[in-house]
C-alpha cells in the first residue's frame, strides 16, 4: 500500500490497525499518540466504519489533555456531521464539561460558567431521558451557585462604592433569578436590598425627588466596574 497525505507515507497500516493502535494508545494514557493514530485513520480512510469513532476519540483525547478549545471544536464538528447520532447526548455533555472544568471564582469573569450552563440546559432540554442529562443536575446547580455568588459579589462592590441603585439591581437579580434554596445568599441579598432602599429613600428626601426619580438619578451616575479578573 502506498500513497501520501499530510502525515506522509501510510506505513502499510490498515484502518483496522490504526483503530486498534489509537485504542491502545488511548487506554495507556498516551493521548497525543492516540490523536495521531486517529487522525491518520480519518485522513487515509474517511469512508471507513472506524472514521466516525476516530472523530469522537480525537475529541476525547484533547479533553483528557486539557486542550479544551480543540476538544470543543472536535465535539462540535462531530455534532454537525452526525446530528442524529446516538452519541450526541454524550457530545453535548462533554462540550459542557469543557467549559465547566474551567469555571472560575465568583470574583472572576463568568463566561465559562455561562457557557457550561447553556450546554447542560441544552442537553436536558433535548435529551431529558438520557443518562447524561441525569449527570448534569449537580453541574447546573454549581453553575447557578457560582453565577448567583458573582452577582452578589458585584452587588457588594457597588454598595461599598455608594452606587445603591446598581447594587440593588444586582441583589434583586440574586433573589429573582436564582434558586431559593441558596438560603444564606438569599438572606444576605434581602438584607442588602433593605439597606439599598433605605439609602435611596434618604437620598431622594435630601434632594427633594420622589423615590422613583431618585432611582433614575442614581442610574445616571457613572458606576465603576468591579475588579473582575479575566
Amino acid at each position: 500500500m502506498c500513497g501520501c497525505s499530510a502525515f506522509g507515507p501510510k506505513e502499510e497500516k490498515t484502518a483496522v490497525q490504526l483503530a486498534e493502535e489509537g485504542r491502545e494508545e488511548f487506554a495507556d494514557g498516551d493521548y497525543k499518540s492516540a490523536i495521531e493514530a486517529y487522525e491518520k485513520l480519518k485522513d487515509w480512510y474517511p469512508f471507513s466504519k472506524f472514521a466516525k469513532v476516530a472523530e469522537l476519540k480525537v475529541a476525547d483525547a484533547h479533553y483528557r489533555l486539557d486542550e479544551y478549545e480543540q476538544a470543543i471544536a472536535a465535539y462540535e464538528q462531530y455534532e454537525r456531521l452526525h446530528p442524529n447520532d446516538e452519541k450526541i447526548p454524550y457530545v453535548i455533555y462533554q462540550i459542557g464539561r469543557c467549559y465547566f472544568d474551567r469555571m472560575r471564582g465568583i470574583d472572576r469573569d463568568q463566561t465559562y460558567t455561562e457557557k457550561a450552563l447553556q450546554e447542560f440546559e441544552r442537553l436536558e432540554s433535548r435529551f431529558p431521558e438520557s443518562e447524561y442529562a441525569g449527570k448534569t443536575e449537580k453541574h447546573i446547580q454549581q453553575c447557578l451557585k457560582t453565577l448567583a455568588g458573582h452577582e452578589f459579589y458585584v452587588g457588594e462592590f457597588y454598595f461599598k462604592q455608594d452606587h445603591y441603585q446598581a447594587a440593588l439591581d444586582r441583589f434583586l437579580n440574586v433573589i429573582n433569578n436564582y434558586p431559593s434554596d441558596f438560603l444564606l445568599l438569599q438572606h444576605k441579598a434581602k438584607k442588602y436590598i433593605e439597606r439599598c432602599r433605605e439609602h435611596l429613600e434618604a437620598r431622594s428626601k435630601k434632594s427633594g425627588d420622589q423615590p422613583t426619580a431618585a432611582a433614575k438619578q442614581t442610574k445616571r451616575i457613572p458606576t465603576p466596574s468591579p475588579p473582575i479578573s479575566r
